[in-house]
């Protein structure tokens, strides 16, 4: 039986997935995807640059408060349930996945990606992705890690499978479901089903990054002096580090090839733009044009990024965990060396700043906490994820940082956001070894230990109380509301963090 054949007969088997009808495009190439994007999906068009442009509908970001989990015995226990997961009766999960496998077998063409997540062997999965829109596929070949003709040969059967029917909605009358958005998944089956929702993101030593979207992470970990493993999601072994993805999803809002060149680059002949502003006759693309949303994206093979190390396995582990945060009071430091319990404080914690503009109703800067970094991620309590990455600092000796990529001088509107150029010399400082070695002040209220020097970056920059634009006491004021916000935020994992992790956070003055 051919590979082909073999994915239609268990297409068919596993959810009645009915090929006699629906033609099933089996890991087509790149070429093939432009042709159907072009011909069947309206909104789709080549950049100037080649890139393919897409719309992603009425969902311009993710729907963390749509997300599902399924309540079965083998994972219940396990399970972080809140607002993050919300739990999922079993028979609601099959009535969601019978209304997509339903919307699927409607179509004339189906698309199906059989990729892998994880580039070592030891550790990766098989992931199967059926979707309606060729637009889709082309974004997941670009983000899993992609077989060769050999590996698809012998690849099997799926280890994970996702049902993407995102264009057709979910019954919102059906029990646990609160929009006509669900993202569900189902660990017992192995399955996810997307429905009501488009949105498809030198030595050998090496660095990890944490950080919530807007904050520097694609930007500054494509790094021209230093190879790439990869932008998002990635695993900490016993053996190394390696990458979850075969690619990179990076923000397009204001890019340009001065900022950030590797980025501006990679989006060519197979990338996929999201949601962007381009000329109808010359196909270039706006970047600085958020008329449809200001998360503009792009997804590209990692291979596209000029230094990228492929397979992206290090079997080196990290020196440097590096916790990135956009601060829009303009009071956090642009760099801080953080003790292991500070380490894990700011990693439970999440923290970047919502700026006006940003969403609607957002007037004034806004503190958001997302646990880990990812909190609509998390299966698990964030003290698990925290006591994990405790263990792996401490074995491998790495330092930790707080990299502050937002604001100084005062708060948005009145400071200034930190120059690109300075935020790079500082992680520049950090993987040279000077920032271990330099001297350090005591910043108060938060506790941090602050650099006075850091080669390429103004020393006063350094202290933001030093740069503050406006009286003493609004500093004052700004500082020990954002320290207030802290503490109030973690109050909700008291219960299952450490005394001193407790201790690590902000302590306000006495009234």
């Amino acid at each position: 039986m051919s590979p082909q054949r073999r994915v239609e007969e268990e297409l068919h088997e596993t959810a009645h997935i009915d090929y006699s009808h629906v033609s099933i495009r089996w890991n087509p190439s790149v070429a093939q995807l432009y042709e159907d994007a072009l011909k069947y999906e309206e909104g789709s068009a080549i950049s100037s640059t080649g890139a393919l442009v897409t719309a992603s509908g009425s969902k311009t970001g993710r729907s963390p408060k749509d997300k599902r989990i399924v309540d079965e015995p083998g994972s219940s226990k396990n399970i972080w349930w809140g607002p993050v997961n919300t739990k999922l009766p079993e028979h609601v999960f099959l009535i969601n996945r019978e209304r997509a496998v339903d919307y699927l077998n409607t179509r004339k063409r189906i698309y199906v990606f059989d990729g892998y997540a994880g580039w070592d062997p030891k550790y990766r999965i098989k992931v199967r992705v059926v979707s309606a829109r060729a637009y889709h596929c082309l974004f997941m070949r670009n983000m899993l890690i992609r077989p060769t003709d050999e590996e698809l040969e012998s690849y099997g059967s799926p280890d994970f499978t996702i049902y993407n029917a995102g264009a057709f909605p979910a019954n919102r009358y059906t029990t646990g479901m609160t929009s006509t958005t669900s993202v569900a998944i189902n660990f017992h089956m192995n399955e996810m089903v997307i429905l009501g929702t488009e949105y498809a993101g030198p030595d050998g030593d090496v660095s990890v990054f944490f950080g919530l979207s807007g904050t520097g992470k694609t930007t500054l970990s494509a790094d021209p002096k230093r190879s790439l493993i990869g932008d998002d999601e990635h695993c900490w072994s016993d053996h190394g580090v390696f990458n979850i993805e075969g690619g990179c999803y990076a923000k397009c809002i204001n890019l340009s090839p001065d900022k950030e060149p590797e980025i501006f680059n990679a989006i060519r002949f197979g990338s996929v733009l999201e949601n962007v502003i381009y000329d109808p006759q010359s196909r270039i693309v706006n970047y600085d044009d958020d008329a449809l949303t200001e998360n503009t994206r792009c997804a590209y093979p990692i291979e596209y990024i000029p230094n990228a190390k492929v397979p992206c396995i290090s079997t080196n582990h990290p020196k440097n965990i590096i916790l990135l945060t956009c601060d829009a009071y303009g009071v956090l430091p642009p760099v801080s060396k953080l003790s292991s319990a500070q380490a894990m404080y700011h990693f439970i914690s999440g923290y970047t700043a919502k700026i006006a503009g940003t969403e609607d109703g957002v007037t004034q800067p806004e503190a958001t906490f997302s646990a880990c970094f990812g909190q609509p991620f998390l299966v698990l309590h964030p003290a698990r994820y925290a006591k994990m990455l405790a263990e792996r600092m401490e074995q491998h000796s790495a330092d930790a940082w707080l990299v502050n990529t937002g604001w100084n001088g005062g708060a948005y509107g009145v400071g200034e956001r930190i120059k690109l150029k300075y935020s790079r010399a500082i992680i520049d400082a950090i993987h040279s070894g000077e920032l271990a070695k330099t001297e350090y002040e005591l910043y108060d209220v938060f506790n941090l230990q602050i650099p006075k020097s850091c080669t390429g970056v103004p020393s006063e920059l350094l202290n933001p109380s030093k740069t503050w634009n406006g009286s003493e006491e609004s500093y004052v004021q700004t500082r020990n509301k954002l320290a207030q916000s802290f503490v109030e935020n973690f109050i909700q994992y008291e219960d299952q963090a450490t005394p001193d992790i407790l201790l690590a956070g902000p302590i306000l003055p006495s009234a």
